[in-house]
């Protein structure tokens, strides 16, 4: 809620383009990183290439995704060693994994960089990743079978995932717009 209060305006800007619930963004970035406070504790380059050489039955899945992110690092200058993540080789705010950054980060604040670790590029990178994933515009539809579960569901293949977002995201919307405003 306190996260909410504070960006605000570009939390409504973010909602109001991409037609999502703004309640939704929100509680997936403080999911994924506790509002950027947690999100890199590994290099997202080691992460991978142990991946490879370390766990067989991901090798395949960890070789195209560390592509991803040296591609992601050549396009945008930077040095693939330097980028934190999770032990999966997710990372950013919205902890992407880099095939997904690639194909679905914004640039929102429109200086020319996606930016992993800015607010207005994360939170229209989440919105535009559900979007894109079936989250239809303006949608009211929370049930199991209904777009916006199976919107966040490709963000993280776990039915337990998208039940605590939904829950979360009810707590945080009640405790923002009333019953438990601070």
């Amino acid at each position: 809620a306190k996260f909410y209060k504070e960006n605000f305006e570009l939390i409504k800007s973010v909602s109001s383009k991409y037609n999502v619930d703004p309640f939704i963004i929100v509680t997936i970035a403080g999911i994924e990183s506790n509002y950027g406070s947690h999100h890199s504790q590994y290099s997202v380059f080691n992460s991978l290439y142990s991946q490879i050489h370390d766990m067989p039955r991901r090798a395949k899945w960890a070789s195209k995704e560390l592509a991803e992110f040296i591609k992601y690092c050549y396009n945008d200058q930077l040095d693939p060693q330097e980028i934190g993540g999770s032990y999966a080789g997710a990372f950013g705010f919205g902890q992407f994994i880099p095939s997904s950054f690639n194909s679905y980060s914004v640039d929102f604040n429109e200086d020319g960089v996606r930016q992993p670790y800015e607010w207005p590029d994360v939170l229209a990178s989440i919105a535009n990743y559900l979007r894109r994933n079936g989250y239809n515009p303006n949608s009211n539809n929370y049930d199991k079978d209904g777009d916006i579960w199976k919107s966040i569901y490709a963000y993280n293949h776990a039915n337990n995932y998208v039940m605590a977002v939904l829950e979360l995201r009810n707590k945080i919307k009640d405790k923002s717009e009333g019953s438990g405003k601070e």
